[in-house]
């Protein structure tokens, strides 16, 4: 009997400090479908009337929602980081190669529009979060790291900071090293998002995000960016640093060993997260 207290004590002492997931119904009015989005929770989020700082936690081309909390070698990894740096985060449906952009060609791909003015709004509504561009901020993997960079560029009132874990700077589908296979799968992909496949054509310029550099500069958003060396996608993200440097950029660009993997950006999500908890103190937003 002794020994069933003790263990019912450890399990409540335990989920008492433990991060909560909610799965949250988020309608797009302009897709006319709803999509889930995964929030955690940190443990002090019940225990006090604090609004908390947001970061938005983008999945990848062949991704959804879920991802960042079934993929990683560590299934914690994000409650834990949420429990760490008292933050909210959130990890919204961008879709099978939905690119979290609006696309000129299909009418049900508007994640551009679904992000900024439909899931901000619902997880503003929802939670308590500091509803200002001091207190969100944004990253992601491959296409998701593509997401973050570009919503963020476009909408900097709506984001503090932002950054990118391998993701893809260049819509150039050409210049990724891949084999032939997922090179065709990729052109018959952007085809159908774009309405072509042709990377010179000015849908595939203005939306990569190595050509925004102008804007970018602009905005003057503290960015992390990294990439693994053996990553398909490395010879973007170099291009992109060197713009940034040329045109006096101020970023974090970090090369670490590793490919296009799941143990990759588990190592490399507690850098982002690291990086925007001090971005977010100096803005005065975080929960002690």
């Amino acid at each position: 009997m002794r020994n069933f207290i003790f263990l019912a004590l450890i399990i409540f002492t335990f989920s008492a400090k433990a991060s909560t997931v909610d799965s949250l119904d988020v309608p797009s009015a302009i897709m006319n479908k709803a999509y889930k989005a995964a929030v955690v929770l940190p443990a002090s989020y019940a225990k006090n009337q604090a609004s908390y700082p947001v970061l938005y936690l983008l999945h990848g081309g062949g991704g959804h929602f879920r991802d960042w909390l079934t993929q990683t070698p560590d299934k914690n990894l994000v409650k834990n980081l949420a429990d760490k740096y008292n933050l909210i985060i959130v990890m919204p449906e961008g879709e099978t190669f939905g690119w979290y952009l609006d696309s000129p060609f299909d009418p049900n791909n508007k994640f551009e529009t679904y992000i900024t003015k439909e899931v901000i709004q619902k997880i503003d509504a929802t939670y308590r979060t500091v509803k200002s561009n001091k207190g969100r901020v944004i990253t992601g993997l491959s296409m998701g790291g593509h997401g973050a960079m570009y919503l963020s560029t476009r909408h900097p009132d709506l984001f503090g900071a932002a950054g990118t874990m391998s993701g893809a700077m260049d819509m150039n589908y050409t210049k990724f090293k891949v084999n032939a296979d997922f090179s065709k799968s990729l052109k018959e992909r952007f085809e159908k998002l774009l309405g072509t496949s042709d990377v010179s054509n000015e849908v595939f310029l203005k939306n990569s995000i190595v050509n925004m550099v102008d804007l970018i500069k602009k905005n003057a958003m503290p960015i992390i960016i990294d990439c693994g060396v053996d990553d398909f996608l490395i010879e973007a993200n170099r291009e992109l640093h060197s713009r940034l440097l040329y045109a006096g950029v101020a970023h974090d660009y970090t090369e670490h060993p590793g490919a296009h993997t799941w143990p990759y950006w588990e190592n490399s999500l507690p850098y982002h997260v690291l990086f925007f908890h001090n971005i977010l103190k100096k803005n005065g937003v975080t929960v002690e």
